[in-house]
């Protein structure tokens, strides 16, 4: 689940301003994986005195204040979201670039089997999966 990023900013002791609350909640409220570019938009209808350069600045921000991840999904564009109390993985959609969240007891069992045959002790991981649509949708 994620939590508010505004709470979590208080929390970590972050002096939030008007344009800071507007980013957080911008992030806490995306269903996708945005990148600054999309959240720039979607602040900038929000607040139009929030500029580019505002959010670059915050998302650096609450990624070194450890309340928001940075992913590269392959499309070189840096992407963002709320870091997350439970654990998930990604697939990434090549064809549309849409990321889907899952996870899968299996993985997780596999991952850390791998690891101590190898000697070593898993204490993280992060999995992404890269795939194509097995068959067009007719609402494609």
């Amino acid at each position: 689940m994620t939590q508010d990023l505004e709470a979590l900013c208080a929390e970590k002791g972050l002096k939030m301003t008007d344009q800071r609350r507007v980013i957080a909640r911008v992030l806490t409220q995306a269903e996708d994986h945005p990148d600054v570019e999309m959240l720039y938009m979607r602040a900038n209808e929000i607040d139009s005195r929030i500029s580019i350069a505002t959010v670059y600045r915050t998302v650096r921000l609450f990624e070194e204040s450890g309340i928001i991840e940075r992913h590269d999904f392959g499309d070189g564009r840096a992407r963002y979201e709320p870091v997350q109390d439970e654990h998930h993985d990604h697939l990434i959609d090549l064809k549309s670039g849409k990321v889907i969240e899952f996870t899968n007891e299996e993985i997780e069992r596999l991952q850390k089997l791998v690891a101590k045959e190898l000697g070593y002790e898993l204490v993280d991981h992060r999995l992404e999966l890269y795939g194509i649509p097995l068959k067009e949708s007719k609402a494609s």
